[in-house]
């Protein structure tokens, strides 16, 4: 596989730190950096994008506006790969590793807000610092921390597993610190995530003195959370007398508080944190963010594109649901077909779209696949890949999102733009979406349905109703109204504009210039 060819610049205006989404996957987050980037054409965007492996992505998804001048990729588990790499033996540095275990110390203290041991040792991750990889692997200091570490907290019996997950979950750490470093001038950074790419932009504005904007459209550390309550490959030694089935295996907890660790970090470098509604913006403030930072802005779609396609649907009401989506765990796409077996049984008609990549979690999709034929379904439900939404909307009768997690779906308000009513679960920001958020919001009627999770015979009897002309085109009315009052791409636009003016204004560089 060819490697793309992007370009490079000397400097940048907004570096955008973006972690496995754009340009890499289509859909979703990557759809809004796209219309960020697209929407400031004054702006010159730089962009640092973090991937797992080289080979778990393909060509890049979207085409580069003119004002990308610099994108950089990074594979960190790629990276993490050292070969030839000749070991030398030290005693690494007393006072860096007393710094890194009050550092820990600091953290295990749950609500503490006093990160100023971060700050301090942040700078001696980068090369040329007085804690470099080499003695986090092979000194004689990183070895009595961790050792002293299993001793003191480890509930697993295991010392090598213990010992081999301290160092995959740090190492990439310090391959931030070198893109942090290396990274070219910029005026201002934007994460799209805490996570990897938020503790790479609190590296950055600590080392640079550089304003971070953070935007969460999800939860960062609660959907990790998730994935890690399902991940097989945590390892829990413990035997069965060992083990309480209430509590999750030390390895697992770990991983967990890992992350909750890069998010507080992140937390407190950014000004502002934008969440997507309310809800994100109270769970932030109780993860560690500072609450005179946060604000709500929530997405936006090109409403008056997406209304053109009112005009090419057919009458009535298409017998088609339509669940758009990668097909990974958390969208529970079994749960949907699952719910087609049952809206079938009733409407033999009807037919059930699955629009979506499957090339993320080939195994689940395969899965997926399986559970189809095992009920029957195949002349009911369609796996369609990748599809346009502009083809697609004009062609069904509802939305679909079975999804366990989910923050501001745009693919439901592109739906209502476009004239489509939806059904979700009870997860994100979907009930504010579909029945109101304020008195005046309610007023405008249900847009849809919402059902709870992994509930296959709500989500079936809920379809059966909408698909009713009654019902249906009372929640396209409802939903129509909404996306135009509150969920344009105006209007978040406006209000990001205002953030990318202040966080610029704060920047050095424009310190820098009124001083000259």
């Amino acid at each position: 596989m060819s490697e793309p060819v992007f370009p490079k610049a000397e400097s940048a205006d907004v570096a955008l730190l973006l972690e496995g989404t754009f340009p890499f996957v289509s859909g979703g987050v990557s759809s809004w950096v796209n219309q960020i980037i697209r929407a400031f054409p004054e702006i010159r965007f730089a962009i640092v994008f973090l991937g797992s492996r080289r080979s778990d992505y393909g060509a890049p998804k979207y085409a580069l506006p003119d004002n990308v001048v610099h994108v950089e990729t990074h594979f960190m588990h790629d990276d993490l790969v050292r070969h030839g790499i000749e070991v030398k033996p030290s005693k690494g540095d007393i006072a860096a590793f007393a710094r890194v275990t009050m550092l820990h110390d600091t953290f295990r203290q749950h609500g503490a807000r006093d990160l100023s041991a971060f700050a301090a040792l942040a700078p001696e991750l980068s090369p040329g610092g007085c804690l470099p990889l080499d003695d986090f692997l092979h000194s004689e200091q990183a070895w009595g921390v961790i050792t002293s570490s299993y001793r003191r907290f480890c509930t697993d019996p295991s010392f090598v597993d213990y010992f081999w997950t301290v160092r995959i979950m740090h190492q990439p750490l310090w391959m931030l610190a070198r893109i942090a470093k290396e990274l070219i001038p910029v005026r201002a950074l934007h994460s799209v995530s805490t996570g990897y790419a938020g503790f790479l932009g609190a590296l950055l504005a600590r080392s640079r003195g550089l304003p971070l904007i953070l935007s969460e459209h999800g939860i960062y550390t609660k959907e990790r959370k998730i994935d890690l309550y399902q991940s097989e490959w945590i390892q829990d030694n413990r035997n069965v007398f060992q083990r309480d089935p209430s509590e999750l295996s030390y390895f697992r907890t770990m991983w967990i508080r890992f992350f909750e660790w890069l998010g507080r970090l992140c937390y407190d470098a950014a000004d502002p944190i934008i969440a997507l509604y309310e809800t994100n913006r109270l769970r932030q403030i109780t993860d560690g963010a500072a609450p005179e930072r946060t604000r709500n802005i929530p997405n936006g779609v090109a409403v008056k594109r997406m209304a053109a396609l009112r005009d090419k649907r057919a009458p009535g009401v298409p017998p088609v649901l339509c669940l758009i989506g990668r097909v990974v765990p958390i969208k529970d796409i079994k749960t949907f077909i699952r719910a087609m077996r049952i809206v079938a049984n009733r409407l033999p008609e009807v037919q059930g779209w699955i629009a979506g990549p499957e090339d993320e979690d080939p195994g689940y999709a395969q899965e997926c696949r399986d559970l189809v034929a095992s009920l029957g379904l195949e002349d009911n439900l369609k796996f369609l890949g990748f599809q346009k939404i502009d083809e697609l909307m004009p062609k069904i009768g509802l939305v679909v999102l079975s999804s366990i997690s989910e923050a501001l779906p745009l693919v439901i308000l592109e739906g209502y733009a476009a004239g489509v009513p939806t059904l979700a679960t009870d997860v994100g920001s979907c009930r504010q979406l579909v029945y109101g958020l304020d008195e005046d919001d309610r007023a405008l009627g249900a847009a849809g349905r919402v059902v709870g999770i992994a509930d296959p015979q709500a989500l079936a009897e809920s379809a059966i109703e909408l698909l009713q002309p009654q019902a249906w085109f009372a929640a396209q009315a409802a939903g129509i109204a909404r996306v135009e009052r509150y969920y344009t791409d105006e209007l978040m636009f406006g209000r990001y504009r205002e953030v990318y003016e202040d966080a610029l204004a704060r920047s050095p560089i424009a310190a820098e210039r009124a001083a000259g």
